[in-house]
């Protein structure tokens, strides 16, 4: 994500969240039209049009669903963007930075057609995410069908695991920047865990709440602090710039699986599209030239760019895991801190509902029904508690950041997309004559998700031991 990917305010009230989506699911449903003659491809859902079998009562519009869009993007994790371009340098940053960009948002289109296209294959007006994956398989060719269930939990594992420990580095972040607040004015110079400890006061009391609507106006404020936030912060990075050649323009080779993690985990926000494309009055034009998500993306990719560069180009190999951090001492810097952190803060709960749905389908039949409440809300708050100890654990912000993005972000935001659309177009490539281009792209796709995941995770982990056993890090080629 890097978002903030997890900022998702509107769009998630509308559509009940994509777990709420996904869980409406009925499994038996879906494969008695498979067997009803279905699965034969393309050509046999010409009767079918899911977008005019939508609901349309409350209906985004195209504007409504860019700026949705651009809410999941920018967010938090825009801040992170300077730390990428110093593990990338000045010139490769913003090269890999576009680089990623387009493979990011060409990897959304590939899911959200195949979404629409496995949507008139079983009649159903929409899909969600872990259906996409699960409905792919199938629909598709015999030998794979047995794999629908297993690519059902692998996406649902997937959605988990970024949502869940992305508020984990959030955690870290609040943690981190009223720690730099209370150092500079109150000279404490605590622990970074003590205040991670104290954050579970309010986290558990605001990360608890269920019903979306009560968290209308914690997003409200939490979309004005970051904005202003942000706007300050970038203000900030534009004053009193060295030359450029005072910066790296090419870092090191070891180096760049922390960029490319970074900027994924800044910039991947796939878990989110298809609940705004399913919502929209008009989901043909989600797609296309120039499309909403096309436009979004190129802003989005632009304003990473800039920020990653001016911000790394201030402060150098000084630069943090949260941009904000290298603000100086000053009132109106450490309100800026505070804001961002804010408006963190502000957003837990609505961030958490992805992860607690999911978990509470799979645990809820044990509580009995007049418990159903209470067991709900006691699961959540055991699970926000355990992002307080996650935090605790790994309390150091920029390589929290790289782990979440090589593991979670490349696994979701890459790998899924290439194996639903290989296997969505399965028959139409097997019959066509010549080299079957769509696999071997797929398949570069794939690879290189794994090599993110395992380049990323070694880099991250070896960052994490170089900080916590206090070796000195690994210096960037001079």
């Amino acid at each position: 994500m890097g978002n903030e990917k997890m900022e998702k305010g509107e769009y998630l009230e509308k559509t009940q969240s994509m777990v709420t989506i996904d869980g409406s699911f009925n499994t038996s449903s879906t494969l008695k039209l498979t067997d009803n003659g279905t699965k034969k491809g393309i050509e046999a859902d010409d009767t079918y049009e899911p977008f005019s079998n939508r609901d349309m009562t409350h209906a985004t519009s195209n504007s409504g669903a860019f700026f949705h869009l651009l809410k999941s993007s920018l967010g938090s994790g825009i801040l992170a963007m300077p730390n990428a371009f110093k593990n990338g340098g000045l010139i490769f940053g913003i090269v890999g930075t576009i680089l990623t960009g387009i493979i990011c948002t060409y990897c959304v289109h590939m899911l959200v057609i195949c979404s629409q296209i496995l949507s008139a294959r079983v009649k159903k007006p929409t899909l969600g995410f872990a259906e996409t994956a699960e409905v792919a398989f199938q629909t598709g060719p015999t030998k794979y069908k047995q794999w629908a269930g297993f690519a059902r939990e692998f996406v649902y594992g997937a959605l988990f695991a970024t949502y869940y420990f992305g508020n984990t580095v959030y955690v870290v972040l609040i943690a981190t920047s009223f720690k730099q607040v209370m150092d500079s004015n109150l000279g404490l110079d605590w622990d970074i865990r003590i205040y991670i400890l104290f954050l579970a006061l309010p986290l558990v009391p605001v990360g608890i709440i269920r019903t979306l609507k009560y968290l209308v106006p914690f997003s409200a404020m939490a979309t004005v602090f970051i904005m202003v936030g942000l706007g300050f912060t970038i203000a900030y990075t534009l004053e009193d710039l060295p030359p450029v050649t005072s910066r790296h323009y090419f870092t090191s080779w070891h180096q760049l699986p922390l960029f490319f993690s970074t900027v994924l985990f800044a910039m991947e926000g796939i878990g989110t599209v298809i609940p705004i494309e399913n919502s929209m009055k008009n989901p043909g034009h989600f797609l296309g030239c120039p499309g909403v998500l096309n436009i979004a993306m190129i802003i989005v990719v632009n304003l990473y760019g800039c920020v990653g560069f001016f911000g790394y180009l201030k402060y150098g190999d000084e630069t943090k895991g949260s941009v904000t951090l290298n603000l100086p001492a000053t009132a109106l810097a450490e309100s800026i801190k505070i804001l961002v952190a804010l408006s963190i803060l502000f957003t837990y709960g609505l961030q958490f509902t992805v992860p607690t749905e999911i978990v509470w389908k799979r645990i809820s039949h044990k509580f009995s029904e007049e418990n159903q409440e209470k067991g709900y809300y006691i699961m959540r708050a055991f699970m926000i508690l355990g992002t307080v100890v996650v935090a605790s654990a790994v309390p150091n912000l920029s390589p929290a950041i790289s782990l979440v993005g090589a593991i979670c972000l490349s696994t979701l935001g890459l790998f899924c997309p290439a194996v639903i659309d290989t296997i969505t177009f399965w028959e139409e490539d097997i019959t066509a004559s010549g080299i079957p281009w769509r696999w071997v792209k797929n398949a570069a796709i794939a690879i290189a998700a794994l090599l993110a995941l395992l380049s990323g995770t070694y880099a991250s982990l070896i960052e994490m031991i170089h900080e916590y056993s206090q070796l000195p890090p690994i210096a960037p080629v001079e």
